[in-house]
């Protein structure tokens, strides 16, 4: 799993596997999750991050 926050753009990006990404949907305002080929979750990413994630400390964290 690589988690990857970009404070500049305040994006959470988070691959769980290096499986190819197939698609990709918009699934509530700001989630989006990528799917293989399968239909199986590879990734998700979470726009405007510091404004939904519950713990923005932990984005600080993840930025360093």
């Amino acid at each position: 799993m690589r988690t990857i926050y970009d404070e500049g753009n305040d994006t959470l990006f988070v691959r769980l596997t290096e499986t190819a990404i197939l698609e990709s949907e918009e699934v509530s305002p700001g989630l989006i999750v990528d799917y293989d080929a399968d239909g199986r979750i590879v990734a998700f990413e979470i726009l405007n991050a510091s404004k939904q994630v519950a713990d923005e400390a932990t984005l600080k964290e993840l930025a360093a």
